[in-house]
């Protein structure tokens, strides 16, 4: 179930509604930029291995968050010689995605404080 948040864009309001599977990999990339396969990775390690990712959903939702300008991408400097394979792209969020990471950190602080009057 999807979840919408208010954020800041340049001064305006922008609407954009968060999957728990896009607040995950927003999750991942606070405050750090990753190649796409270390997002799972990063998920897997911090759960002690309990919390899997697929990767066949990885790339549709990074397509999802960018297309939100929640996150951007860029094409890694190191060559296919260098790696032996294919170039990295990486991933980083952006002040929208920092900013609705943060409402939801805020949102969940909120509802965990709420006391009935």
């Amino acid at each position: 179930m999807a979840r919408t948040h208010i954020v800041q864009n340049r001064g305006e309001p922008l609407d954009v509604e968060v999957s728990p599977r896009e607040e995950l990999v927003l999750l991942a990339l606070y405050a750090k930029e990753l190649y796409g396969l270390q997002i799972p990775q990063a998920m897997s390690e911090a759960s002690g291995g309990k919390r899997k990712f697929q990767i066949g959903s990885l790339y549709p939702t990074l397509h999802s968050l960018e297309k939100k300008g929640l996150i951007e991408s860029r094409w890694g400097d190191e060559g296919r010689e260098e790696r032996g394979g294919a170039r990295r792209r990486y991933y980083k969020l952006t002040g929208a995605g920092v900013a609705t990471l943060e409402a939801i950190q805020s949102f969940r602080e909120n509802l965990i404080a709420w006391q009935p009057v």
